[in-house]
């Protein structure tokens, strides 16, 4: 199940919220600078004890 997820670019700092699914394999570009290296951002310790 895919979800709204916030990411980032690890070359120009743009942030942007695009549909994630963990399990699917997608190659992403940043729409800023076209570079590759784009990450999601990571969920913060608070919010992963409340899925447990």
């Amino acid at each position: 199940m895919s979800q709204e997820t916030k990411f980032k670019c690890l070359r120009c700092g743009y942030e942007y919220v695009e549909k994630y699914a963990p399990d699917d394999d997608v190659e992403r570009a940043c729409p800023k600078c076209h570079s590759n290296s784009v990450r999601p951002e990571k969920a913060k310790k608070a919010d992963a004890a409340k899925e447990e």
